[in-house]
C-alpha cells in the first residue's frame, strides 16, 4: 500500500520541500505529488527586478525534478479538508473539480499581498508579490513619460528594494518611498546611513513618519492630511497568507497561519506539516519566524527530513532555525547585508556597496539552486538514513 505525500505549492518552500522528500525517500511505496498552478518556478525574491524591466532566467520544473520521482500537478487549490485528508483543486482550463487523497499534506501556499484595508489601495496600487502583478507594474513603467511622480508605499525589504530598482532603472522618474517610521529603523547605525546615501544618490524623495490613509489613481492622501502625488503607487506594507487555511479546522492564528511544533507538523493534524509563510513556527528566543525565504527554506528543510524520518521509523532530526543576515539589493550595483541575532535583531556588522550587491546576487543564486538541489549540504549519513525504515504508513508518533 502505498503512502501519498501531497506538497501544495511549488514556490521556495514547497518547491524544496518536496525534492528533498524525494531525495530521501526512493522507495516505490511512497507518491509524491506536487501541486502548482504554474509549470515553472517564480524567483520571488527577484519580482522587483522584472518589474523594473529585467528578464528571469526560466526554470521549468520538468527539469528541475527530472528523475526525482516528483509528479507535477498543474492546478489550483480550492480546498483542503483536513478531517477527510483530501484536497480538492482544478486544473488550468478545465472548470471540474478533481479531489486528491493524502496521507502526509504538506501545506505550502505561502501569502500574497496585503492592502491592509486602505481604501483604494487594491483598485489603485500595484503589488510585487506575484510574478502578474510584477508584470503588470512592468508594462505600466514601460508607458510612464519622463517625470512622471512613483511612489513605493512601505519601507521594509520588499519596498527598499523596489524603490531602488525603479530609481535606478528609470532615473528619468520622479520616485519616492512612503515609511511608516524612519528609513530603515530597524537596521544599525552605519546601514541606515547607507541608505540615505544610497537614496539620495538615485533621487529618491523619503517621506519618513507617513501613514498612508488612502490610495487615488493620481496619489496617496496621508493621515496628516498631506497629499503625495503619484501616478504609479506601489505597495509594499506586508503580506497576508493564502485563505485556504481559513476554511479549515487545523489550528490557526489570528493571522490565518497554521500553528506548528519545531518540526512543522501541525498541533491539531498530525498528518498535515506547514512551512513557509503559511505557517507560524517558533525561532530563537520564543519569537516567531517571520514571512521570508530565510525563514522558509530552513523550515521546509526541517519539515521534510521529520516526515522522511516518521515514515522510516528513525529519530526525527531537530535542527534550530536560527538568522544570520537580512540581504538587501539597492539596484543593481548597490546592496546592504545586515548581520542580525539569532532571533533576527541588528547588530553593528553590515557590508554595504558593490561587495554587498555581489553577496546579496550569491543568495538569491543559491537560494534557487537549492531548490533543485534540496539535499546539498545534507551529510551522507542523514541521507542515507531512511533507507533503514520498515513500512511507508509507520504510526506517525512512532519517534518522539
Amino acid at each position: 500500500m502505498q503512502h501519498r505525500i501531497v506538497v501544495l505549492g511549488a514556490g521556495y518552500t514547497g518547491a524544496v520541500a518536496a525534492g528533498r522528500i524525494a531525495r530521501r525517500l526512493r522507495r516505490e511505496d511512497v507518491t509524491i505529488t506536487l501541486v502548482n498552478p504554474e509549470p515553472d518556478f517564480v524567483e520571488r525574491v527577484r519580482l522587483h527586478q522584472l518589474a523594473a524591466g529585467q528578464d528571469l532566467k526560466p526554470r521549468p520544473f520538468s527539469a528541475m525534478f527530472a528523475g526525482t520521482g516528483v509528479e507535477l500537478k498543474l492546478a489550483r487549490v480550492t480546498a483542503v479538508d483536513a478531517d477527510r485528508k483530501t484536497v480538492t483543486v482544478t486544473a488550468a482550463g478545465r472548470p471540474e473539480q478533481e479531489e486528491l487523497a493524502y496521507d502526509t499534506l504538506v501545506y505550502a501556499l505561502g501569502s500574497g499581498w496585503n492592502d491592509g484595508g486602505v481604501p483604494g489601495a487594491a483598485a489603485h496600487a500595484h503589488e510585487l508579490s506575484s510574478r502578474p502583478g510584477a508584470l503588470r507594474l512592468r508594462d505600466r513603467l514601460a508607458a510612464l513619460d519622463a517625470g512622471r511622480p512613483v511612489l513605493v508605499v512601505g519601507g521594509g525589504l520588499t519596498g527598499l528594494e523596489a524603490a531602488t530598482e525603479i530609481a535606478e532603472a528609470r532615473p528619468d522618474l520622479d520616485v519616492a518611498l512612503a515609511t511608516h517610521g524612519a528609513l530603515g529603523d530597524w537596521l544599525s547605525e552605519k546601514s541606515r546611513a547607507h541608505l540615505r546615501t544610497v537614496a539620495g544618490r538615485l533621487g529618491i524623495t523619503v517621506h519618513e513618519h507617513t501613514e498612508v490613509t488612502a490610495v487615488r489613481a493620481d496619489g496617496v492622501t496621508t493621515a496628516d492630511g498631506r497629499t503625495v502625488p503619484a501616478e504609479v503607487t506601489v505597495w509594499t506594507t506586508g503580506f497576508a497568507v493564502h485563505p485556504i487555511a481559513e476554511a479549515t479546522t487545523l489550528e490557526l492564528t489570528d493571522r490565518g497561519q497554521i500553528v506548528v511544533d519545531s518540526t512543522m507538523r501541525s498541533v491539531s493534524h498530525p498528518d498535515v506539516y506547514a512551512v513557509g509563510d503559511a505557517a507560524m513556527a517558533i525561532g530563537p528566543n520564543g519569537k516567531p519566524l517571520r514571512m521570508s525565504c530565510a525563514s522558509g527554506v530552513p523550515m521546509a528543510w526541517q519539515a521534510a527530513d521529520a516526515i522522511a524520518a516518521r515514515l522510516a521509523g528513525v529519530k526525527v532530526p531537530r535542527t534550530p532555525i536560527r538568522y544570520f543576515q537580512q540581504c538587501v539589493s539597492l539596484g543593481r550595483k548597490e546592496g546592504l547585508i545586515q548581520f542580525v541575532t539569532a532571533d533576527d535583531r541588528a547588530v553593528d556588522r553590515a557590508l554595504t556597496g558593490r561587495t554587498a550587491a555581489l553577496y546579496k546576487e550569491l543568495i538569491c543564486k543559491g537560494a534557487a539552486w537549492g531548490v533543485a538541489n534540496p539535499t546539498a549540504g545534507l551529510p551522507a549519513r542523514r541521507r542515507a538514513v531512511v533507507r533503514q525504515g520498515t513500512s511507508g504508513h509507520a504510526p506517525a508518533d512512532a519517534v518522539a
